[in-house]
């Protein structure tokens, strides 16, 4: 078939990506099909020799890219909501893990595939490449073969579960609401209102009043007080009759309008005769991951960023966020500053595709020797972190610290996304191309049949652990559970299909508060449960 292994595994990743967009119902794939077709590939050329190398450099590149990405997440996640939903991820996992184990005993199972099963039954890529990793040649198909087996029902069995537990319990999406939205989380639900100010008071005041409560989503744009048109700031003094313009959250900005006066139909943001507004990119690393109140806008051009769009979310730009590398900001400025403004926050399109090579290079370089180091046992001997463990760490922290002096550890998102996917590629290819001859085996032998019911016992395990404790002991919205156990078994499809069903974007919540943790715990796991087995 294939007499060349290069060539193999960018036809593999060619066919294995276009097959993972095909949908059956509202499943598909995704990336994990180019594993499927890889095996599918070296079962028909069983000849093929990829070199270690390839799995192994798709590995470091996808592990560190999550790594930087989830890192800041990843620590804020114990702040607020963070042990609950933690802790809630956590005990999902490890009842699966323990499921693993016993099902792996009374089975006969060898470590190596249990470990597998459990990565396929959680649908968690970097779990198994943790796990690939870690063991010799001879035996690195094992967990490759159970997760090709577990993984299909991985998905359904979650979407089966939530189907189940719905009507079960009799759940209606729509008459549940969490009390507090997630700032990270409100992207879509952003709007603009205008205030007639009947309380004067200063905007650092009337915020100052707001968040006594509870934090709000409120950004204060414009005032106008006559013909003259600013923008605002902590500073501005209101007087009765002034118009102010805010963006934030509904329920933000009916707070505000409380506060302040009333709302009134006029648009002061229509006026662009004298206050401009556009769209900009964010490429300067002299202002990334800094609190926005550090770079002084207001002082320097009157200006203020509104609204942050990061990949596919958009947030409210408060005084304490962090842009990044990459990021489109909406800012409102003079008309005749708005070109410094421009050229102070970068404005390169150009720039938002390059990999900064120092600092990807140097985190890469620092998680593969942390990664090499012994670590030592207490009963003796040692293990290493290695390729999938090191680096993944040292995103973690570098993604967290942000910047250490002139070095920005963060790359822009775009980057950052296409370095995941072309990593995730390889080591899908390269893995799958050694494991095909083992995968045909298994799955025409009594043990697939096996593997299959015990890895639905796996992912049914988490689900049901995650819905059920979720809403009958914690008493989270079951729109936003819904998201919690797509985040858990880090699944997009399950995702998606939660959107589908609760209509809103609650289901996103769940995803993005146990997504990080998650992720790195089934890492983990994934190796206690091969040490276990």
């Amino acid at each position: 078939m294939l007499a060349d292994p290069l060539l193999a595994l960018f036809v593999v990743a060619a066919i294995g990506y276009l097959a993972g967009k095909v949908r059956v119902g509202r499943m598909s794939l995704g990336v994990a099909a180019v594993l499927f077709a890889g095996l599918v590939v070296s079962a028909l050329s069983p000849e093929l020799e990829v070199p270690p190398i390839v799995p192994h450099l798709g590995l470091a590149l996808f592990i560190y890219a999550i790594g930087l990405s989830a890192g800041p997440g990843f620590f804020k996640l114990f702040r607020a909501r963070g042990l609950r939903d933690g802790g809630l991820a956590l005990a999902a996992v490890l009842v699966s893990a323990a499921v693993t184990v016993l099902l792996s005993r009374a089975l006969g199972l060898s470590a190596q595939t249990a470990a597998g099963l459990f990565c396929g039954g959680l649908t968690n890529t970097p779990a198994l490449a943790a796990v690939v990793e870690r063991l010799p040649a001879d035996t690195a198909a094992l967990p490759v073969v159970a997760y090709s087996v577990a993984y299909p029902f991985g998905v359904l069995g979650v979407l089966a579960a939530i189907v189940l537990v719905q009507r079960v319990l009799r759940l209606d999406y729509a008459s549940e609401r969490p009390s507090v939205v997630d700032p990270m989380v409100v992207g879509e639900t952003l709007s603009t209102a205008t205030f007639r100010v009947r309380d004067p008071r200063a905007i650092g005041a009337a915020l100052g009043a707001l968040e006594r409560d509870h934090p709000l989503h409120v950004r204060f744009v414009r005032h106008r007080r006559g013909d003259t048109l600013t923008v605002a700031d902590e500073y501005t003094v209101l007087a009765d009759g002034d118009l102010l313009t805010a963006v934030g959250s509904p329920e933000g900005l009916e707070r505000a309008c409380a506060l302040l006066g009333e709302r009134c139909d006029e648009h002061p943001e229509l006026d662009r005769s004298v206050l401009d507004m556009r769209r900009v990119f964010v490429s300067n690393p002299d202002v990334v991951e800094r609190p926005i109140r550090e770079l002084h806008l207001h002082e320097r051009f009157g200006a203020a960023i509104t609204r942050i769009r990061r990949g596919e979310v958009e947030l409210l730009a408060d005084d304490d966020a962090e842009l990044e590398p990459g990021d489109r900001v909406r800012v409102v400025a003079p008309r005749d500053r708005m070109a410094a403004l421009g050229k102070f926050l970068g404005d390169s399109y150009h720039a938002l595709a390059e990999i900064d090579a120092l600092t990807f290079g140097l985190g890469v370089a620092l998680g593969l020797l942390l990664g090499s180091v012994p670590i030592p046992l207490p009963s003796g001997g040692s293990f290493e972190l290695g390729v999938a463990g090191g680096p993944l760490i040292a995103g973690l922290v570098l993604g967290r610290i942000g910047r250490t002096g002139p070095l920005v550890w963060a790359q822009p998102y775009s980057a950052n996304v296409t370095l995941r996917q072309f990593g995730l590629l390889l080591f899908l290819g390269g893995v799958g191309l050694r494991s095909g001859a083992q995968f045909v085996q298994t799955v025409a032998s009594a043990e697939g049949l096996a593997l299959l019911g015990a890895g639905a016992a796996v992912t049914l395990a988490s689900a049901l652990v995650t819905l059920l404790v979720g809403r009958l002991l914690l008493r989270v919205p079951f729109a936003v559970l819904t998201g919690t156990v797509a985040g858990i078994h880090t699944q997009p499809a399950v995702l998606a299909f939660a959107h589908e069903q609760a209509k809103s974007e609650l289901p996103r919540l769940g995803y993005t508060a146990v997504f990080p943790v998650a992720s790195v715990v089934k890492i983990v796991v994934a190796q206690v449960v091969l040490a276990l087995s």
